[in-house]
């Protein structure tokens, strides 16, 4: 068989080219630090490697939108710590306001400070986040979700929706609480509240309701303690049911709850209770009631009767209070712990993720260099070789 010079001409520029080629696909794999730097040069890692991204892409959306849920929690948080801390002060002025030695003068001072306290827990219930967004109106977060009525009323105007935020693939979390929860609806653990009446002309507290057996037939039920004439003798009557003879510090029993009686209440005086959504469970009508009692002057043991009960009411709805706003701070203390549990499985994954897509597409530096060493002997090889076969030729013999 002849082989032309042509033939072998084009054999040596093809053989030049493909080890060119080779020396500058590894010189790119070595430039970008991966193996695989078009899907042609492993057409199946390229596709599990497609898959990876994707899961990884989705992953720091999440992240993203994790970040975003810490930080709306975040400040939620700061804003019930300043209620909290709110509420408490409001307590230390009741305690001043029911000292028996104050005057008229020193109670309206008292009320000035409150009056300071219920401005604070209004302003925090009108708080927003840094892009404006109300943190206590549901999902109608575009204005305060409080205002004054005009006639010393607090009315809500939010909704009561929870904002939520996916921030996992399988968890929907509530981001913001609304302000009908935290302000408004504020439930004491047994879901029972006690309220003196504020004709009463006595002195008596109490402590609870607490529960003693749901399953009892008259639970659920609004009830009417009274305090009546018993031949002589002072007794406690159940919504008109026969009385018992009034003990001092002693529990009396109805309906499944248990209430702690204290104090010398007078005849006709007497205590409401029922479910907590049947009764106050609005801080601002708290404050607003405390307001009205502490500036109305008192001249006669009647009066002082009726702020000692009035002021003890309000201690208890603020005790509730208190305990309500600890309850959602303490849940969003919940949800804050769970974004980091989130962001650590959610890392651990990641990292999976990204050590699979470095086996795939990632570059064994050591075995490139080698290759590219050798892919350079075999050019130089390549190129030598064509200057030889160029340079001969069969005039050289004819001399």
């Amino acid at each position: 068989m002849r082989i032309s010079t042509v033939n072998m001409y084009e054999q040596s520029i093809a053989s030049m080219n493909r080890q060119q080629g080779e020396l500058l696909r590894v010189g790119q794999q070595i430039a970008t630090g991966r193996r695989v730097v078009t899907p042609s040069d492993d057409p199946q890692a390229s596709a599990k490697a497609v898959g990876i991204s994707q899961a990884i892409g989705v992953i720091e959306q999440y992240s993203g939108a994790r970040a975003t849920a810490r930080n709306s929690l975040s400040q939620e948080e700061s804003v019930l710590s300043s209620v909290s801390d709110a509420l408490s002060a409001a307590k230390t002025l009741m305690l001043q306001g029911i000292n028996g030695t104050l005057q008229n003068a020193d109670r309206l001072s008292v009320a000035t400070e409150l009056q300071a306290v219920f401005e604070t827990v209004l302003g925090q219930a009108n708080a927003a986040d840094g892009n404006g967004r109300f943190f206590f109106g549901g999902f109608n977060d575009g204005a305060p979700p409080f205002f004054d009525d005009g006639l010393g009323n607090i009315v809500y105007v939010g909704d009561t929706n929870e904002r939520t935020q996916r921030v996992d693939n399988s968890r929907l979390m509530s981001v913001a609480d609304s302000g009908d929860q935290v302000f408004l609806r504020v439930t004491p653990g047994s879901g029972y509240v006690a309220e003196a009446d504020s004709a009463n002309t006595g002195s008596v507290v109490f402590k609870g309701p607490g529960v003693i057996d749901p399953a009892d037939p008259g639970y659920g039920a609004n009830f009417s303690v009274a305090f009546v004439d018993m031949a002589g003798e002072l007794g406690v009557s159940i919504n008109g049911a026969p009385p018992s003879l009034y003990v001092d510090g002693a529990a009396i029993t109805f309906g499944g709850l248990s209430l702690e009686l204290r104090g010398v209440p007078e005849i006709g005086d007497s205590i409401d209770v029922g479910p907590a959504e049947t009764m106050n469970t609005d801080i601002f009508q708290t404050l607003n009631k405390a307001l009205a009692v502490l500036r109305q002057p008192v001249s006669t043991e009647a009066d002082r009767a009726a702020l000692n009960n009035s002021l003890n009411t309000v201690m208890r709805e603020l005790d509730n209070s208190l305990d309500n706003v600890l309850t959602v701070r303490a849940s969003v203390g919940g949800r804050l712990n769970e974004l980091d549990i989130i962001d650590s499985v959610a890392a651990s994954r990641s990292l999976g993720y990204q050590t699979n897509l470095s086996q795939l597409v990632d570059l064994d530096y050591n075995e490139a260099v080698a290759d590219y060493s050798l892919r350079q002997v075999g050019l130089q090889a390549a190129q030598r070789s064509f200057v030889d076969i160029n340079g001969m030729s069969l005039f050289d013999y004819l001399r």
